[in-house]
């Protein structure tokens, strides 16, 4: 069997809640059926579907039940598309430390905005030291639902469970991460 790459569709994914919708850029692999005479460059609507119904289930909603109670303060659906968004701009912008212990080494090292964790990381006591530093380092910390979001806001395809939003001087980000850090403070209160 030879498969082509053929086109990427960029298409919005029902990630976290049916509020919020976040960009999604999914590969599609054709097959080249050459004796049935159809060009790489076709698709069926089957195909389409099955790549909807797969991405559909990679991001299943999490509901507030299956949320730990120790994941304090989550992020509502408002605020977790603001904050993804934000990651993503940061991750561009070159201000952004993913994983736990990156995230950790820039509390340590005083250069983090804010930091921004999953709810469903397993066991989430491993993320669970962040916010002990955070409140010793005053920084303002936050927990969103899903790490597979979290991820692709950090730019990769693998899941993130916690990251960082670094300090830069003359940052274009600048007013957004001051917005940003007031919307979590404000969740805390």
């Amino acid at each position: 069997m030879h498969y082509d790459l053929t086109k990427v569709f960029i298409f919005k994914v029902q990630s976290l809640f049916p509020a919020v919708w976040w960009s999604s850029v999914i590969t599609i692999f054709s097959h080249r059926s050459t004796h049935r005479g159809a060009s790489s460059d076709e698709f069926s609507s089957l195909q389409l579907g099955e790549v909807v119904a797969q991405s559909r289930r990679c991001t299943a909603a999490i509901t507030e039940a299956d949320v730990n109670p120790k994941a304090y303060p989550l992020a509502d659906a408002h605020l977790t598309k603001k904050l993804l968004d934000l990651v993503q701009q940061s991750c561009n912008y070159k201000q952004l430390r993913k994983g736990a212990n990156e995230a950790t080494k820039t509390l340590n090292r005083g250069i983090s905005e804010f930091i921004v964790m999953a709810a469903n990381a397993e066991p989430l006591e491993i993320i669970l030291h962040l916010p002990l530093l955070c409140e010793d380092k005053n920084v303002p910390y936050v927990f969103v639902h899903s790490k597979q979001a979290l991820g692709w806001a950090c730019g990769v395809s693998r899941p993130v469970i916690a990251c960082s939003v670094t300090i830069k001087e003359g940052s274009q980000l600048k007013q957004q991460i001051q917005s940003i850090q007031q919307s979590i403070e404000r969740l805390l209160v």
